[in-house]
């Protein structure tokens, strides 16, 4: 016969069991939060697992894994969805290119003709030239020197940074060590 402890810890096996959410619906908190009371059972009774126990981890484990393969299918989709949406701006800005092209022609047209044939009004609207000037410079190095600013941009070479970490230190510099997610 089983001891009042034993009976303790099956009854919360079961009360663990008939709680559980589905694995569908079970977000990865969940099966995390269901694993840490699994420990603090196993803990409680001294390290000892039971077969409901064990079943329990085991079950646990599975939910893991198939709430990892559908984070892992989400994942999937959203990049494939971002590609979608990479090639669509591609495309959206071909289109944009393309009418910016038909706006600068239609431009150059009513300025041809306004050249040719002079001012002219239609309706509400007048089409005429105005004058503008814009500098063009064909070789910078001929320019004086009293027209020039030069600009300075700092790089800093991260790679010899970080190598030298390992000997020596650098002011306001580290190393911070990342976990990241690999997927095979």
């Amino acid at each position: 016969m089983k001891n009042e402890a034993e009976n303790g810890i099956d009854f919360e096996i079961q009360e663990i069991e008939k709680n559980k959410t589905p694995i569908k619906n079970k977000s990865l908190f969940n099966i995390q939060d269901d694993f840490n009371g699994l420990m603090r059972t196993i803990e409680e009774s001294e390290g000892e697992i039971t077969p409901e126990m064990e079943k329990a981890l085991e079950i646990n484990e599975k939910e893991l894994q198939s709430k990892g393969v559908g984070y892992l299918e989400i994942i999937k989709k959203k990049e494939a969805f971002n590609l979608l949406v990479d090639n669509e701006i591609k495309r959206l800005q071909g289109l944009k290119s393309v009418n910016n092209n038909s706006i600068d022609r239609l431009k150059n047209s009513l300025l041809n003709a306004v050249k040719t044939f002079g001012e002219f009004t239609s309706g509400t609207v007048t089409f005429k030239t105005r004058k503008s000037s814009v500098l063009i410079i064909e070789n910078e190095e001929l320019i004086p020197k009293k027209y020039k600013t030069q600009v300075l941009t700092t790089k800093i070479d991260k790679a010899q940074i970080k190598q030298d970490l390992k000997t020596e230190d650098i002011p306001s510099c580290y190393i911070q060590e990342n976990e990241n997610l690999m997927i095979k």
